[in-house]
């Protein structure tokens, strides 16, 4: 148990098991760093919580004191620093227990995803995740959820049956379909703008191994590779899943050394079915152009980091998205007029297009505030911002790249993947403006000091 001395205003946060901390306190540094070392978080107090009645006690403080409060669990989302206030670091609640017989798992709120997946692949279950199991599992996905697998299975929020979650006023619900609904419709892509989730209970798939990897291309390819790309996407089942992506890679050890400091196209999937009628359908892509690397292979669902290859170490990222509701010959040659092989300077580490549709088009069997449904693809771009000439770069190209998409686009984002938000309008284009108006009376009545204020709130 933390012993506080000589902070009066901090007594409260005594019976808090985890550890309390202040700058200058050994540990904060690490305490309240995150994956993206872009936003570096200055809280007044960190705590560090270690489970349900840790957070109970942050929020009753933080209530009592006026004192604003974001959340952090491995940091992938955070997307603009924290100055002062209270943040509560869910890292240390990492449990996870399968109930193989229900198909369920029970995930606590600093649970990455693959901790979720190791624990369900004995059982021969898998969880809906993204591109990277590196990934806070709630986090992820009280944000929607973009799984791999979207295109085969939905959103990751559609399998959620129930959240614990504690609301500013530190009272703890379960909530869930048939359990205080609108609660449960904001945590459901309402990015957790309403309470701080301790747990989630979602389903899992029963599903042991997949067929999936990346057909590398080298970049000057880039065009052709991405025509028949096109073309080959309105022909497949929904049990395709896949992306094409334009990757300048540093000449780093970490990226596998035959891709290391090239220009690629790439044709990211991952198909469930049988193998061999997957491998069936990669036919033309494979046929498009010279193929440097071939790592499509079938594998076991937890190797899923094999497929995007997406980085381990924490970086300073910027990202940026843009739903399409379209992907014309004139907007390929758009995007690619932006980030092809005639763009030699441009500063984006990745400019990807994403397939939807599929299960990512069907409603929820319950409410939500996910509104990428009708989107037919999905634009993102992520760069490194290591230098202030770097993110100026970043910033110019990526500004450059989403205004040229735009007359393409359905106006909106996802909130996971929408960058460092702006304004009150900016902020909206997650949401419809009905699904907006929504999350803002949630917003009112279970936060109506507007404690959760950090992040992207609607």
């Amino acid at each position: 148990m933390t012993t506080l001395h000589h902070t009066p205003d901090l007594f409260a946060l005594s019976e808090i098991r985890g550890p309390v901390l202040r700058p200058g306190d050994d540990g904060y540094a690490e305490e309240v760093t995150g994956f993206n070392l872009a936003a570096l978080h200055t809280p007044d107090v960190a705590v560090g919580a270690t489970g349900a009645d840790d957070v109970v006690a942050a929020l009753r403080w933080a209530t009592a004191t006026g004192t604003p409060v974001a959340v952090q669990a491995t940091g992938h989302g955070a997307n603009f620093p924290m100055d002062h206030g209270l943040l509560i670091s869910t890292r240390r609640m990492t449990g996870v227990r399968v109930d193989p017989e229900r198909g369920t798992a029970t995930v606590a709120a600093g649970a990455r995803w693959r901790d979720v997946l190791a624990a369900a692949a004995p059982h021969g279950l898998a969880a809906l995740c993204g591109t990277s199991t590196h990934v806070g599992a709630v986090g992820y996905t009280v944000g929607g959820g973009l799984p791999v697998l979207g295109r085969a299975h939905g959103y990751a929020a559609d399998l959620v049956r129930s959240f614990h979650v504690v609301t500013p006023d530190g009272t703890l619900h379960e909530t869930g379909p048939d359990r205080e609904p609108d609660l449960f419709r904001a945590l459901r892509g309402g990015k957790g703008n309403v309470g701080v989730v301790t747990s989630m209970v979602t389903e899992l798939l029963p599903l042991r191994t997949l067929l999936g990897g990346g057909l590398w291309f080298p970049g000057e390819h880039a065009e052709a590779v991405l025509s028949a790309w096109c073309g080959w996407i309105s022909t497949v089942p929904d049990e395709m899943c896949t992306s094409f992506a334009l990757l300048r890679l540093p000449p780093i050890p970490q990226i596998p050394e035959a891709l290391r400091g090239g220009f690629w196209a790439r044709v990211a999937v991952a198909w469930t079915g049988d193998p061999a009628e997957g491998e069936e359908w990669l036919a033309p892509v494979r046929a498009a152009a010279p193929v440097a690397v071939d790592a499509v292979r079938e594998m076991p669902y937890a190797d899923l980091d094999r497929i995007h290859l997406e980085p381990q170490d924490p970086l300073p990222v910027r990202e940026s998205c843009l739903l399409l509701h379209e992907l014309t010959p004139v907007a390929v040659r758009t995007f690619l007029d932006q980030v092809g092989p005639d763009v030699p300077d441009c500063p984006l580490l990745l400019a990807e297009i994403r397939h939807m549709g599929g299960a990512l088009s069907r409603p929820a069997r319950t409410p939500d505030a996910i509104c990428a449904r009708d989107a037919a693809h999905l634009l993102q771009s992520v760069a490194v911002v290591a230098t202030p000439p770097d993110a100026e770069a970043v910033e110019h190209a990526t500004a450059a790249l989403h205004a040229a998409m735009s007359p393409y686009g359905t106006g909106r984002t996802m909130v996971n993947i929408h960058g460092t938000p702006g304004g009150p309008a900016d902020r909206a284009r997650a949401w419809t403006p009905e699904v907006h108006d929504d999350l803002r009376r949630l917003k009112d009545t279970y936060d109506p000091d507007g404690l959760l204020r950090f992040g992207h709130t609607p």
